[in-house]
């Protein structure tokens, strides 16, 4: 059964943030909040919670995962990043957007798309889930909390764990965060692309639909 944390949304307390880091250490999957929508989080490295994430999920090798960074140096770290993509992520970040980028080498291929070896990254503004990457040192592998039969993406963490209290290690309460997903910029072509419209305002930052 889940364990569940109230943490605060905007001054989370950092026992709380640090207890749930070690559960995600330690191979769990937790529930937390992002600033478009919550999401399901476990270790990058862990290949068992990646196995959990995508049953519960019911995601295959063609959905982009997400690592969950940071700063733009974690992305570099696992991610080829050109000074254009670069300047375009800087201004975009932290904030609601993913972008599609071609992986390093060193990136697990179990993670990576099937088909074109790239992957997800992201670099939120939630107050929380900055506090919880922080805390772990490393990216977290990410997807939006949104389950197989459901119309928009859970929102409300005691429905969250009333539904998913067997399949989850932790949810982490900061409030409701809305149901709109993060937008989604292609970065892997000539031009970005707009994947998907989501919370983030492509057009601030540049980019045409």
């Amino acid at each position: 059964m889940a364990q569940y944390f109230a943490i605060h949304p905007t001054h989370p307390q950092p026992r709380l943030v640090r207890r749930a880091a070690e559960i995600v250490a330690q191979g769990g999957l937790i529930a937390y909040p992002t600033d478009s929508c919550y999401a399901l989080g476990c270790h990058l490295g862990d290949v068992r919670a990646l196995a959990r994430l995508r049953r519960v999920r019911a995601l295959d090798e063609r959905h982009h995962l997400t690592l969950v960074c940071s700063d733009l140096a974690q992305v570099a770290t696992f991610a080829l990043v050109n000074n254009s993509q670069y300047r375009l992520i800087k201004a975009a970040t932290p904030g609601s957007f993913t972008f599609i980028l071609r992986a390093r080498r060193e990136l697990p291929r179990r993670l990576l798309h099937a088909r074109r070896k790239t992957i997800g990254v992201r670099i939120p503004s939630h107050p929380v889930a900055r506090a919880l990457v922080a805390e772990l040192g490393e990216p977290m592998l990410s997807a939006t909390l949104q389950l197989p039969q459901d119309a928009t993406p859970l929102s409300d963490p005691q429905q969250i764990r009333a539904r998913l209290e067997h399949e989850l290690d932790l949810v982490v309460d900061a409030g409701g965060c809305g149901v709109e997903p993060t937008t989604v910029i292609d970065l892997t072509g000539d031009e970005p692309l707009v994947l998907r419209r989501g919370r983030g305002d492509a057009a601030a930052i540049g980019v045409a639909g």
